[in-house]
């Protein structure tokens, strides 16, 4: 009777077995010790063996223990993969949104090494960490007083929410070193009014310059349509309760009135919360109050515009943004980086050059400081022009059927048959919820999604219907042969012959 592979024979040379390289052979090959330097020793060991341990079980000849490695070990030491993005999805979260433009890369890998991220070469002495960034961003929005960076949008909230609602707090004048002692209430103001208020209740002119004290601001004033939950459960009424503050609802779902809001502030109201709803829309018997009519209200309004829009964009008419915002009378604004503005995640804090301060030297904001390479990515994506982001939002639908028609012919003489469809892309990253994209996609059998997910490059499209979309909106024009050598490579059991 014949044995199996994994038998020994009488004289042990059948067992494939006995043939396993032995391991320190194995690691002085040229090509693992060059990735065991990249990737670490320990990490290509651990490969290594599990490489070899199918030659043991008989799945591959000895001689394919190298290149069984080297196909295993993974790209980056990070272990995350790069992910060619087909999904019509801008900025889809489960792959990182924005990618970064070149000019954000090479930034950040200037900045692995050691930086003057918070040193003044010409003096030798200490300097404002990332000015650079700060310069950049303050120059995009020129109405911010001032601007800080944290590390996510979320910080820049509960960053706010902590230091203004706390009792006793005091906006130093613009311009007031970490010191500035708390003085009394300006005797032209109502004890009894809101902090920041005149003697008509209305907002104070230059209140950057005036020292206010609010011994009970624990409240902030939000409309119920504006609590809003996002991604993997995350909800903001959560984030506002866990920094201690008192949050005061007004009106109702669907429909919030100025008059709502003024019946609710009063001396415990630290601020108005204006956050943007940006990923669902209420429509039929509303109302909202804008950001120029809170302001009216003798207190501060803080608005959350959570997509990273510093200027207004025709495409994205009804996407709030930085600009807009503090003109209208908004004291601080509070946006993510890693969204519409096209770079990484940062949490970006603008406005009142009082407030602003009063929140960089907070405590809690140190907890938050971002690192040398986000503030790398931020300056040259602020500075550096167009960004994927930016380019993926307004590439034409007739560039990209051209792209697609051309991908099918190619994938046509390879042998395999796919269709041109119209589709749908989004803007995602809880942006611009009602604004469709006129797109093409290459339609292929849904059993091709989990080949593409697990090749390389890694191919993420989107499945509807029965079939796997692939919209190349978002994939580089230089990628579409490595998308078409990945499709045509895909197994195709199914395949009519």
């Amino acid at each position: 009777m014949e044995g199996s592979r994994n038998e020994v024979g009488m004289d042990g040379a059948a067992d494939p077995r006995r043939r396993v390289p032995r391991t320190d052979v194995l690691l002085a090959d040229p090509r693992l010790a060059a990735a065991g330097a990249t990737l670490g020793r320990d990490r290509l060991k651990a490969v290594l063996g599990a490489a070899q341990d199918r030659v043991r079980r008989g799945e591959i000849p000895p001689e394919e223990v190298v290149p069984a490695t080297l196909a295993a070990l993974p790209a980056t030491a990070a272990g995350l993969r790069q992910v060619l993005n087909a999904t019509g999805v801008v900025l889809h979260t489960n792959l990182g949104r924005a990618p970064l433009s070149a000019a954000a890369v090479d930034a950040v890998v200037a900045a692995a090494g050691h930086t003057d991220v918070e040193l003044d070469l010409r003096t030798g002495r200490r300097a404002r960490r990332g000015r650079g960034a700060l310069a950049a961003l303050a120059a995009a929005v020129p109405t911010a007083g001032a601007v800080h960076v944290l590390n996510n949008g979320a910080a820049a909230l509960a960053l706010v929410a902590t230091a203004l609602t706390a009792a006793h707090r005091t906006a130093r004048p613009a311009g007031a070193g970490p010191e500035a002692p708390a003085g009394p209430a300006p005797a032209d103001v109502d004890p009894a009014a809101p902090a920041g208020a005149g003697p008509t209740g209305g907002r104070r002119a230059g209140s950057a310059g005036a020292a206010d004290v609010d011994p009970a601001g624990r409240e902030i004033v939000v409309s119920r349509g504006e609590l809003v939950e996002i991604g993997d459960g995350f909800r903001l009424p959560d984030l506002l309760a866990s920094t201690g503050a008192t949050l005061r609802e007004v009106g109702t779902t669907n429909r919030s009135t100025l008059a709502d809001y003024a019946a609710a502030v009063g001396p415990r109201t630290a601020f108005v919360l204006k956050v943007h709803p940006s990923n669902f829309v209420v429509r039929g018997f509303t109302a909202a109050v804008p950001v120029r009519e809170l302001a009216t209200l003798g207190v501060p309004v803080v608005v959350d515009i959570g997509s990273g829009l510093l200027a207004p964009d025709p495409l994205l008419p009804d996407e709030p943004d930085a600009a807009s915002a503090l003109r209208a009378g908004a004291a601080l604004v509070t946006a993510s980086g890693d969204k519409l503005l096209g770079g990484p995640q940062a949490g970006l804090l603008l406005g009142d050059a009082g407030l602003v301060e009063l929140l960089r030297r907070h405590p809690l904001a140190r907890a938050m400081r971002v690192d040398k390479l986000t503030l790398a990515a931020l300056a040259a994506t602020l500075t550096a022009g167009q960004t994927p982001t930016w380019r993926a939002l307004r590439v034409t639908p007739a560039a990209l059927r051209l792209r697609t028609e051309r991908l099918r012919d190619q994938l046509a003489a390879d042998g395999l048959q796919a269709e041109v469809v119209a589709h749908d892309a989004v803007v995602g990253g809880g942006g611009a919820p009602e604004v469709t994209l006129d797109s093409w996609a290459l339609a292929l059998p849904q059993e091709y999604a989990e080949p593409l997910r697990l090749g390389d490059p890694a191919i993420v499209g989107r499945l509807e219907r029965g079939r796997l979309l692939l919209d190349l909106r978002c994939v580089p024009a230089e990628r579409d042969g490595a998308v078409r050598t990945a499709v045509a490579r895909v197994p195709r059991p199914w395949r009519e012959h």
